[in-house]
C-alpha cells in the first residue's frame, strides 16, 4: 500500500538528495511539483512531536516489527545510508554487550539465514535473464515474481526508514512472508509476535475474510494496518476495473477492519516554517477518470461488529456503520500523512524494473518521495513506541478512543475520501448505498470534528494520545463526556419540544383559517371537498361563497426537510443473503429539525398483469434527531424475493422514497 511519486520533469529527476518538501500548494495532477523530495526526520518531528525527543523510554525497550513479502537483500544496508543521509543514530544493540546493532532480518518462520525470494542480488539476476525474453505482451506474467518483488523492496524500504526515523532508539525487526497471500503473511505476524515485538506495522491489505484471523489478535501488543489508498471502499479502482473488464473489491481492506488491530488512515500534511499547518483527508483522486492518485481507504465492515470504544463516540450515529447490536466495526482509528505529494523520502537501491521501447529495463533509481498508508501505519507504530508501547492495554486502539476531543490529537475536520470529496451538489451525490461515496452528512468517508471513517479520532499531536489517561484524568475525562452528553439531551429535548409547540400552534392556525373560510353557519368540508398530497398540505377547494384557502402550516413553524435516505452498509449485507427479517431492514436519512418520520414499507405486485405497490405490516413512527440519524423496521417477519419501496414521511414534510431488491 506505499505510492511512488514519479518525476516527470528534467529538474525534478536530477534531485539526487533529498531536500525537504518544498512546495505544498495545489497539486497540478499531470505534473507534479518539481523539488518535491519527501518528508526527512526532522519534518515528521516537526509536524507530529515537535517538543519531545523522538526517543523510546530506556527503561521499556521497544522492537519495532514490520512484516513485508519477498525479500530485500539490501535492506539493512540501505537503512544505513538513510541513517547517514540524515544524521540519524545507529540502533541499540538486541542485547547488552553485543556488538551488532538490533537490526533483524528474519523469514516468516522467524528464521535467519533462509530468506524467500530473491535470497541474493544474484537469485533476483538469474530470474531477469528468464523473463527478458518476453518482451511484448507477456512480460509482465514472466516476470511476475521479480516484479512482485522490486515492488515489495520499496515496500520494506519505507517501512524500515520510516520506523527508524520516527522511534531512533527503536530495535527494527523485519519480517518477510515468503509471498503476499494472506496465509504466508499471517504466518509472518505470528512469528513477529513469538519474537517479543512491542509493535507490529502492516503495510499491506485485501479483501475482508468473513472470520477474523488469530494472527491479529495478541492482546497487548501494538498492532497497525494501513487502512488503503484507493479511496472509501476502494471506489477508485472501479474504472480501472471497468476499463480492463474486470471486477474490483468494494469495502473495506483487511487487515485494518479486524476490530483487534490499529487501523491507520491517511491524510495530506501540509508544512509551513518548520510546523504543521493543515492536515486534511487525502484524496488526490477527486473524481479523476484518467489515473489514480490515491485517496484513503475507509468503510464499514461487513463481517466485523464494532469494538466498544467506537460505540461509545458522541457521533456515532452519523457515521453509517449501524446502531446498538447491528453495528459494524468503523475503518479507520487514526491517521497520519499518506499523500505521495507531502510524503517521505526513501533510500533503496533495488532497481526499478520495467518496460521501455521493446526493452526489459533495470535502473536503479534509490531515492524515491513514498505516500500512501504504508507509511501512516509505520508512522503510528513508532508512535506507540515513542509513548512506550501497548501499557498493558488490551487492544491498545481504545487509547487512542480515550483521548478524543483533547489537545494531543490535531481533529481533521476537512475533507473526505470518497468520489464527492465530502462536497455535495447536483453533479456529485452519494449515499450509503453508493459504491463510490456515502452522501451528505455521513461520516464513513466525510470529515467532521470529533471521530470520522477517513481519519478516525484525528492525527498525532505529540505521544500523549498513545499513553492511558491517568486515573485521575479518565475520570474528569468521562465526567466531562457525561456533561456534554447530558447537554447534548437537553438541547435535542428542548429542540424537540418547541418544534412541537411550532406544529401545535401551526395546527391552531390552521384550524381558525378553516373556521373563518366556511363563514357563518357553512363547512369547508361540506362546500368542498379535500385533498392531502404526500407533502402533508391539505387544501380546501372553493365551494358556494368559500375562497381557496392553504392550510399549510405557519411560515413561523420550521419545515422539516428529509434528504439523502439510503439502506445502511448492514442493511445491504442483510439483503444479500436470502430472506432477511424485516428488522434487518435498516436506513439512513438526515434532518433539518426534529421530526417525527412515518416509516412505510411497500411490496410491488403484479395482478392481472397490472403493477401495483402493496403495503406490508410494518409501518412505524419515529422521532428522529437533527442531523443525520438511522432506524430500522422493527417487525420480525422475513422478506420475500421482489422489488420494495421504503417511505420516509416526516410530519408536515416532503415524503423520500428509496427502492430495492431482494433476490
Amino acid at each position: 500500500l506505499a505510492m511512488r511519486l514519479v518525476p516527470t520533469t528534467a529538474a525534478a529527476r536530477a534531485h539526487t538528495h533529498p531536500l525537504g518538501i518544498t512546495r505544498n500548494g495545489p497539486i497540478d495532477a499531470g505534473s507534479p511539483a518539481d523539488g518535491t523530495d519527501g518528508l526527512r526526520p526532522e519534518d515528521l518531528r516537526d509536524a507530529y512531536f515537535p517538543s519531545e525527543q523522538p526517543e523510546a523510554p530506556a527503561s521499556e525497550p521497544q522492537t519495532i516489527a514490520l512484516v513485508d513479502a519477498y525479500n530485500d537483500p539490501n535492506a539493512e544496508a540501505d537503512m544505513k545510508v538513510y541513517d547517514t543521509e540524515f544524521g540519524l543514530p545507529k540502533l541499540p544493540k538486541c542485547a547488552p554487550g553485543e556488538v551488532s546493532d538490533c537490526f533483524e532480518q528474519v523469514n516468516q518462520n522467524g528464521q535467519t539465514g533462509n530468506p524467500p525470494f530473491p535470497a541474493t542480488e544474484a537469485a533476483r539476476e538469474a530470474e531477469l535473464v528468464v523473463c527478458e525474453d518476453e518482451v511484448g505482451a507477456n512480460w509482465e506474467t514472466a516476470c511476475k515474481e521479480a516484479i512482485e518483488a522490486d515492488g515489495w523492496a520499496v515496500e520494506i524500504s519505507t517501512d524500515i526508514e520510516t520506523a527508524h526515523a520516527v522511534c531512533q532508539n527503536c530495535k527494527i525487526l523485519l519480517v518477510e512472508a515468503d509471498s503476499a497471500e494472506f496465509p504466508d503473511l499471517e504466518t509472518a505476524e505470528k512469528s513477529a509476535v513469538k519474537l517479543a515485538a512491542t509493535e507490529i506495522s502492516n503495510s499491506w491489505g485485501g479483501e475482508e475474510p468473513p472470520t477474523d484471523s488469530e494472527a491479529f489478535h495478541h492482546p497487548r501488543t501494538v498492532i497497525t494496518a494501513a487502512a488503503g489508498d484507493d479511496g472509501y471502499l476502494n471506489w477508485t479502482e472501479a474504472e480501472a476495473a471497468e476499463k480492463n473488464g474486470e471486477t474490483y473489491y468494494m469495502g473495506t481492506d483487511y487487515p485494518a477492519s479486524s476490530p483487534h488491530v490499529v487501523a491507520v488512515g491517511g491524510t495530506k500534511l501540509v508544512l509551513s516554517g518548520g510546523a504543521r499547518q493543515s492536515e486534511t483527508v487525502w484524496n488526490e483522486d477527486l473524481g479523476s477518470s484518467e489515473e489514480n492518485y490515491g485517496a484513503g481507504g475507509s468503510g464499514c465492515s461487513t463481517h466485523f461488529a464494532a469494538p466498544e470504544w467506537q460505540l461509545k463516540v458522541s457521533d456515532w450515529a452519523s457515521v453509517g456503520c449501524g446502531t446498538g447490536g447491528e453495528s459494524k466495526r468503523a475503518v479507520a482509528d487514526v491517521s497520519a500523512d499518506a499523500d505521495p505529494y507531502s510524503g517521505v523520502a526513501v533510500y533503496d537501491s533495488v532497481p526499478d524494473l520495467r518496460e521501455e521501447e521493446g526493452e526489459v529495463v533495470n535502473t536503479p533509481l534509490y531515492w524515491w518521495p513514498i505516500g500512501g498508508t504504508s507509511v501512516a501505519s509505520p508512522i503510528i507504530a513508532s508512535m506507540f513506541a515513542l509513548a512506550g508501547g501497548a501499557h498493558g492495554v488490551e487492544y491498545p486502539a481504545e487509547t487512542l478512543y480515550s483521548h478524543l476531543g483533547t489537545t494531543s490529537l490535531y481533529d481533521v475536520t476537512k475533507g473526505g475520501n470518497g468520489k464527492c470529496d465530502d462536497v455535495y451538489s447536483s453533479t456529485c451525490s452519494g449515499s450509503l448505498s453508493s459504491p463510490f461515496d456515502c452522501g451528505l452528512g455521513a461520516l464513513i468517508c466525510n470529515a467532521a470534528r470529533g471521530y470520522n471513517g477517513p481519519t478516525g479520532v484525528g492525527a498525532p499531536n505529540g505521544i500523549a494520545a498513545f499513553q492511558p489517561l491517568t486515573e485521575e484524568a479518565r475520570k474528569q475525562a468521562e465526567e466531562q463526556k457525561a456533561k456534554e452528553k447530558k447537554a447534548e439531551e437537553k438541547r435535542l429535548a428542548e429542540e424537540k419540544l418547541r418544534e412541537e409547540e411550532r406544529q401545535s400552534e401551526a395546527k391552531k392556525k390552521e384550524e381558525e383559517q378553516k373556521n373563518q373560510a366556511g363563514g357563518s353557519g357553512r363547512s369547508g368540508s361540506t362546500n368542498g371537498g379535500s385533498t392531502t398530497g404526500a407533502s402533508g398540505t391539505t387544501e380546501s377547494k372553493a365551494g358556494s361563497g368559500g375562497a381557496p384557502v392553504s392550510a399549510t402550516p405557519s411560515t413561523s413553524a420550521i419545515v422539516p426537510i428529509l434528504s439523502a435516505p439510503a439502506l445502511t452498509q448492514t442493511a445491504i449485507v442483510a439483503l444479500s443473503h436470502g430472506k432477511p427479517k424485516a428488522s434487518q431492514i435498516a436506513f439512513a436519512f438526515t434532518l433539518n429539525v426534529v421530526a417525527r418520520v412515518h416509516v412505510k414499507l411497500a411490496k410491488l405486485l403484479v395482478t392481472h398483469g397490472r403493477k401495483h405497490w402493496q403495503t406490508l405490516p410494518y409501518s412505524l413512527t419515529i422521532v428522529a434527531a437533527k442531523g443525520r440519524d438511522s432506524a430500522h423496521l422493527s417487525a420480525h417477519g422475513k422478506l420475500a424475493p421482489g422489488r420494495y419501496r421504503l417511505t420516509l414521511t416526516p410530519a408536515h414534510g416532503t415524503a423520500r422514497t428509496l427502492t430495492f431488491q431482494i433476490g
